[in-house]
């Protein structure tokens, strides 16, 4: 369905309910021992505002406009207005909207905010139509509407015998005036939120059901990939493209520039490189043969590699290039980074404190640049032509995306029409939509359909990376091994990692928080939680070695803190809330059972991120100083549980992505050419890695929910840290920590 039929379905529906939110598909009914029924499809729908029409056989459907990354919106957002609608979860269909901005709002997957923004608006939409079929089925039957019920679908009068389905009276419903207060259910009478469905694309991704953008197939369409520099810093300079036009369905190779430089850009066009050139084809692997034969001669940017020349020679190194490498990103953090430091947060008098301490406790932890290696590679399809532009496939940022090619095109927003797919993991890299800019200008210097793909090697090397990070931290202990100061300094190229108000801000008396960061031309961005993915790790493994120096048990030393910040807390802009940061550890402690560790190497950490709390405790052995996680314990609070299946699957995914970038990945640079291209050279944590059990646990305390895909991700690394100290002996503080492991066993 495009954006105008849309519109104009919306408009004979009277006016409707201005709410974003997400569907999806439910399971069809089912016979006893499972076999599914055919969902039969209404003779006719009736729309009751822009979002929900019922037919007249009471099936229900929503139309979804959020992108689904793997998140499992799909599945747990239905859930939530299917409750508040009182509907049987078998007869719900959901169609995927396309992105349309006079409609819906905030058509965006990103910082786990999908569910908690949401909330209430998914369940106006429920409750709203609810009361609009009930008070057409009142006055249908001249009876007040307090003396009406309905439970999945059924309307019936407590007076009478008479019931009616959704289905008979969603025509009249329509006609009701939509009501401007609605009430919505208390939580304890919730009979769908909170109980568990199953994934409702599940059976199509299993068995290769074409649901994904690279599954894009349209008649006439051509396929299109890039050539891009081999090194950041460098740009198109010539190319001689004559073999390659004469090769076998090659219809073209010519150059673009995705972003003019006198192009406005919005925040989501990140790109490694404007200046790309082009090979189309009439298959993916003909283009990818050609693209072989494509002879191009780069050149340096002289703009692009002044600024890195002044970054090396402020560290007195000789031989400079102004093309970067991993060894002079690390030289750079360690050495000139701290220097260029500003004050975040200073509370007390930390200065005096460490002055005047009796024992000073510091440690530096690093991390490398990662690749976000989503299983779908980026791709896109487009079809500019006639001043239209019609856009599929896999995006995180659709409406930023449609004004980028109405900057890029010239083209009038109504004649964009970004239709989105299912994606095949985001994890932050499809926030940046040049991928689908790129097909638009493609699209229309062919005057075709076309298919842009990247191979995986043009995927990897194209940025846009998690950025690398340093940070030190500093703690004063007094005569009585007390803690007394804390101090962290954190940056990174090109972002600081710093969280200066989350804890321990708020739990020591003298406390100062710094922060610094330096420029790059290696493109980066938002990486699953963004900065606390690493800043996370680095505090909690630090606060477990001040916990030993102080000979304090691990978790009661984080409760003390907390209870301080709790009870007294410092300062005023702390963003936490102490007593559920408590709450998990308590939770994990207890579950876990903490108190008895013979033979076991274990490690804690806990964190606040996305408005959630995690804490987890990982057990593990390592044996020729290869490790090996046995058990992982998580506590999460994160409101109320809409799904509690689909929630664990994130949490267990969450841990296990952690633990596996902690240990194994890192992209390196040397000169500027990236070295790692392919999954021969990137290390990613395989199957037989993984935990052999994670046990989850969520606390109930019936807030409203709050972020999930991303906080299980960053604490684990620092209980992965600790557990790793106890098991050898080593502190572990430069990531991937595989290699410093084996670097010991090669000694």
């Amino acid at each position: 369905m495009g954006r105008r039929s849309f519109i104009k379905s919306v408009s004979l529906a009277g006016g409707g309910l201005i709410i974003g939110f997400n569907w999806l598909a439910c399971q069809g009914p089912t016979e006893e021992g499972g076999k599914e029924l055919a969902m039969q499809m209404p003779e006719e729908w009736f729309e009751l505002n822009g979002y929900l029409k019922i037919g007249d056989n009471g099936i229900v459907t929503i139309y979804s406009p959020n992108p689904e990354i793997g998140q499992n919106v799909k599945t747990s957002m239905p859930m939530i207005v299917a409750e508040e609608l009182d509907v049987d979860w078998n007869n719900v269909v959901v169609e995927q909207a396309p992105l349309n901005t006079e409609v819906f709002t905030r058509q965006l997957a990103g910082g786990s905010q999908s569910i908690r923004q949401g909330w209430q608006s998914l369940r106006t939409a429920g409750a709203t139509a609810r009361q609009m079929l009930l008070t057409a089925a009142a006055k249908q039957w001249e009876v007040p509407v307090l003396e009406l019920s309905v439970e999945n679908g059924i309307i019936s009068h407590k007076n009478s015998d008479r019931t009616i389905g959704y289905g008979e009276i969603a025509k009249a419903a329509v006609n009701v005036e939509i009501p401007e207060e609605v009430e919505l259910k208390n939580i304890d009478s919730f009979k769908i939120i909170g109980t568990s469905r199953k994934n409702v694309d599940a059976k199509k991704i299993v068995t290769g059901q074409p649901l994904f953008g690279i599954d894009t197939f349209k008649e006439g369409m051509l396929i299109a990939m890039i050539v891009q520099p081999p090194a950041f810093g460098m740009e198109f300079k010539t190319m001689d493209a004559a073999k390659a036009k004469g090769m076998p369905g090659i219809k073209d190779v010519f150059t673009i520039d995705t972003y003019p430089d006198d192009m406005e850009k919005e925040w989501s066009d990140v790109a490694a490189f404007s200046k790309l050139v082009v090979v189309v084809g009439e298959s993916t692997w003909q283009v990818m043969q050609a693209k072989k034969e494509v002879k191009v001669e780069w050149d340096l940017n002289p703009k692009l590699v002044k600024q890195i020349e002044i970054l090396e020679k402020s560290a007195g190194m000789d031989g400079v290039s102004g093309l970067e490498s991993t060894s002079i990103h690390m030289t750079l953090m360690a050495d000139v980074g701290s220097k260029k430091s500003e004050i975040v947060r200073r509370d007390g008098n930390p200065e005096k404190a460490f002055k005047n301490a009796a024992r000073v406790i510091e440690r530096s932890y690093t991390c490398p640049f990662l690749s976000h290696n989503c299983m779908e590679p980026m791709n896109f399809f487009a079809d500019v032509s006639g001043g239209k532009a019609e856009l599929l496939g896999p995006i995180q940022t659709p409406e930023f995306a449609e004004k980028s090619v109405n900057k890029r095109l010239g083209l009038d927003l109504e004649n964009i029409d970004i239709q989105m797919t299912r994606m095949g993991g985001g994890f932050g890299r499809r926030l940046y939509g040049h991928f689908l800019v790129e097909a638009a200008v493609i699209s229309e210097k062919m005057g075709t359909p076309i298919k842009l793909v990247y191979s995986r090697e043009d995927d990897m090397t194209n940025g846009v990376y998690r950025p690398a990070y340093h940070v030190t931290y500093r703690a004063a202990l007094d005569a009585n091994n007390k803690l007394t100061a804390f101090h962290v300094n954190a940056g990174g190229i090109p972002e600081s990692p710093l969280f200066a108000n989350r804890f321990p801000a708020g739990a020591i008396e003298n406390y100062l928080a710094e922060s610094w960061s330096m420029e790059s031309n290696i493109s980066t961005g938002a990486f699953r939680a963004p900065r606390s993915n690493f800043i996370a790790g680095a505090e909690q493994s630090f606060l477990d070695e001040l916990s030993e120096e102080m000979g304090q048990d691990p978790i009661q030393f984080r409760l003390d803190l907390l209870d301080r910040a709790g009870s007294n807390p410092v300062g005023e802009e702390n963003d936490y809330d102490a007593a559920r940061y408590a709450g998990v550890l308590k939770l994990a402690r207890d579950k876990s059972g903490w108190d008895n560790t013979t033979g076991l190497s274990r490690g804690v950490a806990a964190y606040y991120c996305h408005n959630s709390y995690v804490a987890q405790i990982l057990d593990l052995s390592v044996k020729n100083n290869q490790p090996s996680v046995d058990k992982v314990t998580c506590a999460v609070d994160c409101g109320i549980v809409v799904n509690p299946d689909a929630a664990k699957n994130m949490v267990e995914g969450g841990t296990i992505d952690g633990i596996g970038h902690a240990l194994y990945s890192e992209m390196t640079f040397k000169d500027g050419v990236p070295q790692q291209s392919n999954f021969d050279t990137y290390r990613l944590i395989r199957h037989k890695e993984a935990p052999k059990t994670i046990d989850v646990y969520f606390i109930e305390n019936g807030i409203d929910p709050t972020g999930l895909g991303e906080p299980p991700f960053p604490p684990i690394q620092g209980a992965l840290a600790n557990a790793l100290y106890k098991a050898t002996g080593k502190r572990f503080y430069d990531q991937p920590f595989i290699s410093h492991m084996q670097d010991d066993l090669k000694t």
